[in-house]
């Protein structure tokens, strides 16, 4: 009976659930887990594990603490707004070899000239186009990307590639990538915000999500359409409950979970949960004060206009004064998701229109933050996923073109009143300097310090990263 009685202790043990401090005392080793303990505590891993949003150190010195992204789904034409191309006037019509060769649909249609001026702005002389008159008077302050190209040219995909760096929504953001390697500097906000006006980018919540990492990394979605500060996250309200009774609900709650963590040790999970909650009850007072702009004087608000897209920058900028780490602002218009393919139709209008409405919100942000000395580190980054051919595709509109395109940085830790690369005389494909989206994701998480190779999790079986097994950092944009 004994022997049996034995054998029913043993088999039970091996199915009952144990901690790591039950495991480790009954191996005798609890004298030495206090000594891991201590020793973990001083390299502060104790503190990411209790809380994953705190702050980290980069993998060496960074230039740039903070990213705001002004992204143009939808594919803006370079040669109609920073990528000055005049043989296009003088070759109006024609098809030329390079067009042939690189298979652009519509091939019955011949070179088209932009239909707005040009002129230069700054002490670099820089050529910009007449429909960004107010974002032309910043370009001393701007590094622009003529070499740009990506892997397809479709919206959905190409976004994705843009936000994730991969073409399926499987990946996390760059955003996510961005709070997973360095944490957050604030407790009261999330540390990575997505805004758009009504229309979310194509892709929706994939272009801010977290994926496979810990959920405290996703990034927080906010419509900034109606501009109510009160409602600019949904459910931040509680109304069945006054904020002092939240706050005892929020304590006992946070008590009896860290009693059960404390059972189980570490659980990720649970963790993330006790963040979270935490998180919503503070949320609740500094998310109405931080959105709400009637805070700012008037001078401020004349400078970024009544534009949404205006007001989106401003709210950016807001953001990153309270610590928030990663700011992702979407143009779109007339509730359209991808604004900017309007350039199949009428490049003319379409174009004039959307860069009517955020031209002023861009300058002025780049303006007000470098008034406030925050331009030198924070980094600012504009662009869509591809750009658009300088071949006509009937009257008035261009198709897109993945071959070649312009984005710039302002900012952070790259070069001032810098060009680099260069598309061919016509604006088709990238021959200069060529640099992928992976180069561009690998630049910019160096330029806030960390290493795209080294920046890795793993996950179902192997070692995930921003840029996959592809990107170089390039060193020629950096100040």
């Amino acid at each position: 009976m004994k022997y049996e009685q034995h054998q029913r202790e043993f088999r039970q043990s091996l199915l009952s659930p144990q901690t790591r401090r039950e495991a480790l005392r009954k191996m005798g080793a609890g004298m030495g887990s206090i000594g891991l303990a201590s020793l973990l505590g001083q390299q502060g891993a104790l503190a990411a594990a209790s809380n994953p949003l705190a702050p980290k150190q980069p993998h060496f010195p960074a230039r740039a603490k903070r990213v705001i992204q002004l992204f143009m789904p939808g594919g803006p034409s370079q040669v109609d707004t920073f990528d000055y191309k005049p043989l296009l006037a003088k070759h109006a019509g024609e098809r030329p070899e390079i067009v042939n060769r690189r298979s652009i649909r519509n091939t019955q249609m011949g070179l088209m000239p932009s239909p707005f001026g040009f002129q230069q702005y700054g002490q670099t002389g820089k050529w910009v186009s007449d429909i960004f008159p107010e974002t032309a008077k910043c370009v001393d302050d701007i590094c622009f990307v003529h070499s740009m190209f990506t892997d397809i040219p479709e919206h959905a995909g190409a976004i994705l590639m843009s936000t994730l760096g991969s073409l399926q929504p499987n990946r996390p953001s760059m955003g996510s990538w961005l709070l997973y390697g360095l944490g957050a500097e604030t407790e009261n906000l999330p540390g990575f915000v997505a805004m758009s006006p009504a229309a979310q980018p194509r892709g929706k919540s994939a272009n801010w999500s977290n994926s496979f990492l810990p959920g405290a990394y996703a990034g927080s979605y906010v419509n900034i359409r109606e501009m109510k500060p009160e409602a600019a996250l949904r459910d931040l309200k509680n109304a069945a409950a006054l904020p002092a009774e939240q706050r005892k609900q929020v304590d006992l709650l946070a008590k009896l979970n860290h009693l059960h963590l404390e059972k189980l040790q570490q659980d990720q999970q649970l963790e993330a949960a006790i963040q979270a909650m935490e998180m919503a009850f503070r949320m609740q007072a500094s998310v109405p004060e931080v959105f709400d702009v009637s805070k700012e004087s008037q001078t401020t608000r004349d400078l970024y206009g009544e534009s949404e897209f205006g007001k989106g920058c401003l709210i950016a900028r807001r953001l990153i004064e309270q610590g928030v780490r990663v700011v992702q602002l979407s143009h779109s218009i007339d509730g359209y998701d991808i604004a900017w393919d309007t350039g199949h139709n009428d490049i003319v209008n379409g174009h004039a229109k959307l860069a009517k409405a955020c031209d002023q919100g861009i300058a002025a942000l780049l303006k007000d933050l470098k008034s406030r000395g925050l331009l030198e580190d924070t980094l600012v980054v504009w662009g869509g996923e591809f750009g658009r051919a300088p071949t006509s595709e009937g009257a008035k509109g261009r198709d897109h073109d993945h071959y070649g395109y312009t984005i710039w940085m302002a900012g952070g830790g790259v070069k001032p009143g810098f060009s680099y690369g260069a598309t061919d005389e016509f604006g088709l494909s990238a021959v200069e300097n060529r640099m992928h989206v992976h180069d561009l994701h690998a630049t910019i998480l160096h330029l806030m310090g960390l290493d795209h190779q080294k920046l890795t999790y793993r996950y179902s079986g192997r070692d995930y990263r921003l840029t996959d097994v592809h990107g170089n950092v390039v060193h020629d944009l950096i100040a």
